[in-house]
């Protein structure tokens, strides 16, 4: 059990988070051959061998550096859904999205990022955001700020007149019902985009170089490690049922964050009246 984060010794998740991406990813960034990457749920779902190596990888060094913990990894997750009964359960957790931007990946563009939450009992304790084409680490903990390549990083308030940058839920994994909420936002004072890689999109809230997302999923590998992020940068996140987002599941969707509350209020409000 974990009462207090800060007397946990997290000192060897960095190089353990660094060491995968350096094993088993980048050794195969743009060296991937045809059987090396398979669909999951359709051609917009993409696994590779990078993906399910690195997630095997940080399973074995993650639950070595906190004895009694778990892990949920995308790729677990997807061939046994059981393991998501972890993400409310006693033990202490690792939320793992070994590649996250897989497309991006496959495509040989370097906007792809590893993802590592430390959780416990629905609680964000810490995580690792690391984008190892691009050089940027991205580290939070709860209630000691956020880092990025070891230094700190606020999110700040946008300017009172500027057009809001939102980076939206790609309309290939929206629904219906979802892709009307997200409409709303293409309207004065907000420029919406698709997004790429989740992880990178909430470390750019973080650092203030975009004002809020609004995703119409709740993948927790997803989410976890960005939604620690922005809030210890300042940020604020929601749902559109004006509850914090749950890393179990379960929430109203669409929900988003933002750089400040003002801004998370702003695009929730939007979305709500959307329905």
């Amino acid at each position: 059990m974990i009462e207090d984060i800060a007397t946990v010794d997290l000192s060897g998740v960095e190089e353990a988070v660094r060491k995968a991406a350096a094993d088993e990813v980048m050794p195969r960034f743009r060296q991937l051959a045809d059987h090396e990457i398979s669909e999951k749920n359709g051609p917009h779902d993409l696994v590779t061998i990078a993906d399910r190596l690195a997630e095997e990888h940080l399973t074995a060094s993650l639950t070595a550096l906190l004895p009694g913990s778990v892990v949920v990894g995308e790729e677990a997750a997807h061939a046994d859904p059981g393991i998501l009964a972890a993400l409310s359960g006693d033990a202490p957790v690792w939320i793992v999205d070994p590649v996250d931007g897989t497309r991006q990946f496959v495509r040989g563009e370097p906007g792809f990022a590893t993802l590592v939450t430390l959780a416990h009992r629905g609680e964000l304790l810490a995580s690792w955001t690391y984008a190892p084409a691009l050089g940027l680490m991205a580290i939070a903990r709860r209630g000691a700020g956020a880092l990025l390549n070891g230094e700190p990083i606020r999110a700040g308030s946008p300017a009172p007149t500027k057009t809001l940058e939102v980076a939206i839920s790609h309309f290939d994994f929206t629904d219906d019902a979802q892709k009307r909420a997200l409409a709303v936002l293409e309207t004065d004072g907000i420029a919406p985009r698709p997004c790429g890689s989740a992880g990178l999109e909430y470390l750019k809230v973080a650092r203030g170089e975009i004002d809020a997302i609004a995703f119409s999923w709740e993948n927790a590998w997803d989410h976890a490690a960005g939604l620690l992020l922005v809030a210890e940068a300042g940020g604020s996140s929601g749902t559109v049922a004006g509850e914090p987002f749950r890393i179990a599941g379960g929430n109203a969707l669409p929900f988003t964050a933002a750089r400040d509350a003002a801004t998370a209020r702003h695009i929730l409000g939007l979305l709500a009246a959307a329905g």
